[in-house]
């Protein structure tokens, strides 16, 4: 298998907001319209096209897709939601009976089944998001460099920490999140080694209670800043931090570092003494709308990366990260790091 890093112009290609957060039955094309008669589907895994993060970036790189080309939802392009992993193979063979051609399984979970679907229909192209497939024609991979977000997320905790606490709560266990993992403790400890960086795991990208649960405890542990990279299970995240704020003053609010798209939106809140705030400290951002969007237009010119491993970094801005509420002092060093990372000075780990 071929192994490219590749930058496609990421940064120039638009992404619109999601228009839809449930599978509700085809919409009537106008196909005069159309530019392309290629039809195109991605297949969620758990965390759901409305987890406001990895998945709902995918379906807003597939709509840009679609309104670019003049196709709409259910006849040019559609999503298929998974609410459990048997769903994925159904899910995945319902895209092909239903006439798409290029299918994205959205996350490393969909590995065996994308597999197992592209033996079966070799006519079909296939896009595994964040996971590789080997040996396969009409299988592309794509993967992102997501220990330089998480080196630069790492960076962002350390220099806004009060307690010298930090968390890090992941979905699952995987290679991917131990990505992020590798780069957002040795971002923390490039800054200040005695920083604690507390990790749970909750075997689950879909499971917001846990994530709740998670958060509660690490914030009652003394942690001030937590880093989620969790999917829909990061809504729970974000749920605790909201409820401790509401009963905080200003000054002892604490933080969470959004994942995948800008969460900003999703931290705003009134503190116990009035004021209107938001405690979302940053987000680490990765392209996979627009990965979507460049190898949907890439396939419909007859160009698909069959074979290939695509990986998308700092360098080529297929990551990067929003540094919404930090600090002067945190942007410039964020800043710093991401020259040495591009330019090839500083390494960043993955494991």
């Amino acid at each position: 298998m071929n192994k490219k890093i590749v930058g496609f112009g990421l940064a120039s290609v638009a992404v619109l907001g999601l228009a839809a957060c449930g599978n509700r039955g085809a919409s009537k094309s106008d196909s005069s319209n159309a530019k392309t008669d290629l039809k195109v589907a991605m297949v969620t895994d758990t965390g759901g096209v409305d987890d406001k993060s990895f998945n709902q970036s995918a379906w807003e790189g597939l709509q840009a897709w679609g309104k670019e080309n003049g196709l709409s939802k259910g006849q040019g392009f559609d999503y298929f939601q998974s609410t459990s992993e048997s769903d994925y193979a159904t899910n995945l063979d319902t895209a092909v009976s239903s006439g798409y051609k290029l299918v994205f399984g959205i996350g490393f979970a969909l590995h065996d089944a994308v597999e197992k679907a592209a033996g079966d229909n070799a006519d079909t192209n296939y896009v595994i998001i964040d996971d590789t497939i080997s040996g396969k024609d009409n299988v592309a991979s794509v993967t992102f460099a997501d220990n330089e977000s998480g080196y630069l997320a790492g960076i962002a905790a350390a220099k806004s920490t009060k307690t010298k606490i930090v968390g890090f709560v992941g979905g699952m266990e995987s290679e991917v999140i131990t990505r992020f993992r590798a780069g957002f403790e040795a971002g923390v400890k490039s800054v200040d080694d005695s920083i604690k960086v507390k990790v749970d795991y909750a075997g689950s990208f879909g499971d917001a209670a846990k994530g709740k649960t998670i958060a509660a405890t690490q914030y009652a542990a003394g942690a001030d800043i937590i880093y989620q990279v969790a999917g829909g299970t990061g809504a729970g995240v974000f749920s605790e931090a909201k409820s401790e704020n509401e009963s905080r003053k200003e000054a002892d609010k604490v933080w969470v570092i959004g994942v995948d798209r800008d969460q900003s939106g999703e931290g705003n809140y009134t503190s116990k003494d009035g004021k209107k705030s938001n405690f979302v400290l940053a987000s680490t951002i990765k392209e996979v709308g627009k990965a979507v969007q460049l190898i949907s237009n890439k396939t419909a010119k007859g160009k698909f990366p069959g074979g290939e491993i695509t990986t998308y970094g700092l360098k080529d801005k297929g990551v990067d990260i929003a540094t919404t509420n930090l600090s002067d002092d945190a942007v410039a060093a964020i800043k710093e790091a991401k020259e040495k990372i591009i330019s090839g000075d500083l390494k960043v780990p993955e494991k």
